[in-house]
């Protein structure tokens, strides 16, 4: 390695870190948020538990599509500043905002469609009824988060992350306890179970956003990058957020939308795989979405890079966040494979013996080994995708990515109905054989 590559990694880290760390701080708030909002519900019923993720990925894979696309606006936010065109950031910031609206507008439509949606999902009753609340209240509310991840572009896309993450450690000190007093009924607060959940989350939102709606339209922004004079609609820079945007979005969401697919299909084997699956992916949120920060970072550091005409520094980048990426996913790995135990008794039920929640943790153990078997394989991933991203390049992405999605939903609902098929048949074979009685002749 020559004396002038040395400045220029050691440069690459430090860069990396810098843009990175705040947004994975902020990531991780959100992390918390919702880890605690999992290990709140488990402790408060295993119908809570048992719905909450189903009715939470579902909403996700919408939320994350239309906050991914508004998100977008961060890079090119991010080339305008490495170009110096300052005066243009405002206005791809008003039409990440006005995408944003729009955006709101379908997620109360789909809110009425929660019924038809989780009856045809085919939960116990029980769940079913959890899962359509807090499915409606997160849709009803997600506009406010989409909003705020527009808002939050104007600072990630110039590297200035400090003050996303300052924000959402606020977020995150306001909605923890009102979560836990929402749910259990604590001091002035009703207790609402699965809807007290829903309701800290969009608060924690409403709290956020407008934190960052301040801090963006502040006299000196709007002296420095217009972001109160330049809010006319850009046809041209809103096609440019939705041809770029979309296909970026796409790619994540189709992602989330096989996942979400896997989890609904584990949920009609019954209550206890649902139960156990999810917890293993509230456990794998608190590596995956951190990771997100460093894709996000990524993109960004790209993207003013290219702006600048330095592909050199953006592959530096790249490099430098997979290499960080893989050290930090090495931790979760082992902690998944060693010592899985006690991470699965924060989950535990009260409505739940002993000896049933023995035989969901024994379950736990083996699944969270298999997310420790895919974990490094996803950072890198997203890490790959990120630099995609950055430079541009959002179709192949979006292409390679619903393939692949498509595929494992054919799969998992070929998988299924394979083993359904099977255990009928060895049902069966039992009944012809004798040795199980026939209930109709007793």
């Amino acid at each position: 390695m020559t004396q002038s590559a040395i400045p220029q990694e050691a440069s690459s880290y430090r860069d990396v870190l810098r843009v990175s760390m705040p947004i994975v701080i902020s990531m991780t708030t959100t992390v918390v948020m919702t880890f605690t909002d999992r290990v709140f519900l488990a402790n408060y019923s295993i119908d809570a538990i048992a719905a909450a993720l189903p009715a939470g990925i579902i909403a996700y894979v919408f939320v994350i599509f239309f906050a991914d696309t508004a998100g977008y606006g961060s890079v090119i936010i991010a080339q305008y500043t490495g170009a110096g065109v300052l005066e243009r950031v405002g206005s791809a910031l008003w039409q990440a905002i006005y995408f944003a609206v729009i955006a709101w507008l379908i997620m109360v439509g789909l809110s009425f469609g929660a019924g038809p949606l989780f009856r045809w999902v085919g939960h116990s009753a029980e769940v079913q009824q959890l899962e359509v609340i807090y499915f409606r209240v997160l849709c009803l509310g997600s506009g406010i988060h989409i909003i705020g991840m527009s808002l939050s572009s104007f600072f990630t896309g110039r590297g200035v992350t400090r003050p996303v993450m300052i924000i959402y450690i606020i977020a995150m000190l306001i909605n923890v306890p009102l979560d836990y007093a929402l749910i259990n009924g604590i001091w002035i607060f009703p207790e609402l179970g699965m809807l007290g959940a829903a309701i800290a989350t969009v608060f924690s939102w409403t709290s956020a956003t407008l934190m960052l709606g301040l801090m963006v339209f502040a006299r000196e922004n709007d002296r420095t990058f217009k972001t109160r004079r330049n809010y006319h609609f850009d046809v041209d820079l809103f096609g440019r957020l939705l041809r770029f945007g979309v296909p970026s979005s796409l790619q994540f969401s189709l992602d989330v939308l096989a996942f979400g697919f896997f989890v609904l299909m584990v949920g009609r084997i019954g209550k206890a795989e649902l139960v156990v699956t999810n917890i293993a992916i509230s456990l794998d949120s608190v590596s995956f979405r951190p990771l997100s920060g460093f894709a996000l970072g990524a993109s960004t550091l790209v993207g003013q890079a290219l702006g600048r005409n330095r592909p050199d520094e953006a592959v530096a980048a790249a490099k430098a966040t997979m290499v960080i990426v893989a050290s930090y996913i090495a931790v979760f790995i082992l902690t998944f494979v060693f010592v899985p135990q006690p991470l699965l008794d924060l989950f535990r039920p009260r409505d739940l013996s002993p000896e049933d929640f023995a035989a969901i943790k024994g379950m736990g153990v083996v699944v969270l080994r298999f997310v420790a078997a895919y974990l490094l394989l996803d950072g890198l991933y997203m890490i790959s995708t990120a630099v995609l991203k950055g430079a541009g390049d959002t179709r192949f992405i979006m292409w390679s990515m619903g393939v692949l999605s498509v595929f494992g939903i054919v799969l998992c609902l070929g998988l299924h109905r394979f083993f359904s098929y099977a255990a009928c048949s060895g049902d069966l074979l039992a009944f012809l054989s004798g040795e199980v009685e026939n209930d109709a002749g007793d």
